[in-house]
């Protein structure tokens, strides 16, 4: 049984006709105790949230929606765990997790499914940087337990994880790998010639921030080999992150890559309930003139804030991602049990879906 489509349409005969295929599942169950163990083991709390929102909120993501027929009213699967996990945070829960599932109304490809599983933590008065190890430790701890060595095999070759991890800022990596200077605090007509010139074309509605951000997912993510943490994110695509501390424009925003692809992201928290306010009404905006994957106006959050949230960082880790990782897969498919897949083509004519 070797045809990729039968053998995820029908796992349950995979897992006794493949050699492997079995063990990589219990090896996904055990990365996700581990992972537990270390949090409850540092004092978190595990908890749970809704996973049908009145709002979609937490990240710019197209979100699917579906009518409770009781409230009269839309409500959609969530897109992450994020506010109501801040939530928390404001009400006492200074060390909090969730492991749980999370749902994007997007594409397929071998590094997304729209139904997948998301850690997602918070830590009173801490910081991005602070959290950036909480990861490092998290990842490094479960290969060691796991495999024995913190050293995996990947397609980009061999990659140790033993932390600590090159932290490095958007701008320097894309200087080392296309060799463009550029800088938040060039002018948006400036960062779009760049752009262009390394063949990145900047819509009309991104400002500065974005055509940054645009230049390094397009030119340099998926080249880079790491572990490193890549630095300080344009604030004007981190609308839930609290501004740097010495640059303006630049948020407190970090995310991991190792082999090519984000394993996750690292936050120090907004907590100015009235710069949210302003952060999400500029996300109103833009969802108003067509951005789908634009947040909305989350009146709930804001009250939260005005009460009061202490200074938090906060982390997400893909777990479909990390086992990826730490089995060599290279296809997100092969780590769940029953991913997202086209229409069976035999039941007549349907439509492709989108990649």
């Amino acid at each position: 049984m070797s045809d990729p489509e039968i053998r995820y349409r029908q796992r349950e005969v995979d897992l006794w006709a493949n050699d492997g295929v079995r063990e990589t599942f219990l090896f996904r169950s055990a990365v996700i105790r581990s992972i537990r163990r270390q949090l409850d083991e540092r004092g978190f709390v595990e908890v749970e949230t809704p996973v049908l929102q009145p709002l979609a909120g937490g990240a710019n993501a197209r979100p699917f929606v579906t009518h409770y027929q009781s409230m009269h009213a839309d409500y959609y699967l969530r897109i992450a765990t994020e506010l109501y996990l801040k939530r928390l945070v404001v009400g006492g829960f200074e060390r909090v997790y969730e492991i749980g599932k999370n749902f994007r109304n997007e594409g397929l490809s071998p590094k997304h499914n729209p139904e997948f599983t998301l850690l997602e933590a918070y830590q009173a008065y801490a910081d991005y940087g602070e959290l950036a190890s909480l990861v490092e430790d998290l990842v490094a701890t479960t290969a060691t337990e796991l495999l024995g060595s913190t050293v995996v095999q990947t397609e980009l070759g061999e990659i140790d994880l033993t932390p600590p991890w090159r932290r490095a800022t958007m701008e320097e990596l894309i200087e080392e790998v296309t060799g463009a200077q550029v800088a938040i605090e060039m002018s948006r007509d400036e960062l779009a010639a760049a752009a262009r010139t390394l063949g990145v074309e900047a819509e009309p509605t991104w400002g500065a921030g974005r055509v940054l951000a645009e230049i390094y997912e397009a030119k340099v993510e998926h080249v880079l080999v790491g572990p490193v943490h890549v630095m300080d994110y344009p604030a004007e695509v981190s609308p839930l992150t609290r501004r740097h501390r010495s640059r303006a424009g630049l948020a407190e925003r970090l995310t991991p890559v190792i082999a090519g692809q984000e394993i996750g992201e690292v936050y120090s928290e907004l907590v100015d309930p009235d710069d949210q306010r302003e952060r999400f009404v500029s996300q109103a905006l833009q969802k108003v003139a067509g951005d789908e994957d634009a947040m909305s106006l989350d009146e709930d959050f804001l009250r939260a804030l005005e009460h009061g949230m202490p200074p938090t960082g906060g982390i997400g880790v893909g777990i479909d991602r990390l086992v990826m990782l730490l089995t060599g897969k290279s296809n997100i498919r092969e780590v769940i049990l029953f991913p997202a897949l086209r229409a069976d083509r035999s039941q007549g004519d349907l439509p492709e879906p989108d990649e």
